[in-house]
């Protein structure tokens, strides 16, 4: 069975996701001392799980990586006084850079020591394009064209990719990456600005579409996607408060909001066309799906984990019981001090939901 990692995005809230990680590498054979890298065979992220997805890729463990999050999120997001508001990115993307640079080196996509299949999203903003790159050979864009009329894939540099998916509008600065000799450089942001900051659906289009180069077979006993959330929530807006709001401010929710619409649609199309032992409710119509997907025989075995950021399920599943000022805290993705907590949920949701069974295969 072929197995793919998925991370989305989220900021700071992956420490969630680490957590949930350092469960499942328990879980995995990689809790018998291989590298989790060698037990995967794609891993994959957009943002801060393009950051996740690629340190698994380098043979990071997921302590190496929790470690990596509680040092790098308070000097990553430092607000500065000399940065002005609405013309200038929230934080400097230096420090992010620099540590990315220290990580990945000088190592490109095609580097030998990257150790499983790697992909990440980003968005192109001068094409208004979402590219899903990875590290496949037999990729359409991997090599030179003969009339060098861009730079083949293979020479991407990581740091710059996994910089570029990070580069969350108003937070930080787009990142500019060479395509072509000559030319102006591409200008990418964060890839959660594409339908793919669950980027689950992205990842099985990329290996079962035969352009990409993967081919990878699909049914209940040859593929499985593991999907690992930021923590959800439902982020709703009192009408007199958006009556008040400036028209930027309306225009940031607006945003973020259709981010969250473009989850429920990704966790919709992986339940229909996927079998799962772990249901995630959609919505108050279509519940959680539990049951019915849309091909004959399912297209893949599906498990997401994930938490809800809101009182009453972190108390009902959880025995969490946290105000809802601390709750509305956790929902921001650019604040360092909710990372303990969220790294603290993340372990009792993880205790909670990543159930061995769920990984039977691989102890057989």
């Amino acid at each position: 069975m072929k197995t793919i990692l998925s991370f989305d995005g989220g900021g700071v809230r992956g420490a969630i996701s680490v957590a949930f990680l350092e469960r499942i590498e328990r879980i995995l054979p990689a809790g018998g001392g291989l590298p989790l890298a060698r037990c995967v065979d794609l891993a994959g992220g957009t943002s801060t799980g393009a950051i996740i997805a690629g340190a698994i890729s380098l043979g990071y463990s997921a302590s190496d990586i929790k470690d990596f999050y509680l040092e790098l999120a308070p000097r990553i997001f430092r607000r500065s006084r000399t940065r002005i508001p609405g013309l200038q990115a929230m934080f400097d993307a230096r420090p992010l850079r620099e540590e990315l640079a220290r990580v990945c080196g000088e190592r490109t996509l095609e580097s030998p020591d990257i150790l499983t299949g790697f992909a990440l999203v980003m968005k192109r903003m001068d094409t208004g394009s979402a590219w899903i790159v990875s590290n496949n050979p037999a990729g359409a864009f991997w090599n030179d064209p003969p009339d060098a009329s861009y730079h083949g894939n293979r020479h991407y540099k990581l740091a710059d990719l996994i910089r570029a998916s990070t580069a969350a509008p108003h937070y930080f600065a787009p990142e500019p990456i060479d395509i072509c000799a000559g030319e102006p450089p591409g200008l990418f942001v964060d890839g959660g600005v594409t339908p793919h900051n669950n980027p689950a659906l992205a990842l099985l289009q990329l290996v079962t579409i035969p352009a990409y180069g993967y081919g990878w077979a699909t049914g209940e006993q040859d593929l499985r996607i593991v999907s690992v959330g930021t923590g959800t929530f439902r982020d709703t807006l009192d009408a007199r408060k958006a009556r008040r709001m400036t028209a930027a401010g309306l225009a940031i929710k607006a945003l973020a909001g259709m981010i969250r619409d473009a989850d429920a649609q990704v966790m919709t199309m992986m339940q229909l066309l996927g079998v799962t032992k772990t249901p995630w409710r959609i919505n108050s119509e279509i519940g959680d799906l539990d049951g019915f997907h849309l091909p004959r025989e399912p297209l893949f075995t599906f498990l997401r984990y994930n938490v809800r950021l809101e009182r009453d399920w972190l108390a009902r599943e959880l025995g969490m019981k946290l105000s809802a000022a601390r709750v509305e805290t956790l929902r921001q993705m650019d604040n360092p001090d909710i990372v303990p907590l969220a790294y603290e949920i993340g372990q009792a949701a993880a205790e909670a939901f990543v159930d061995p069974s769920h990984f039977e295969a691989d102890a057989t």
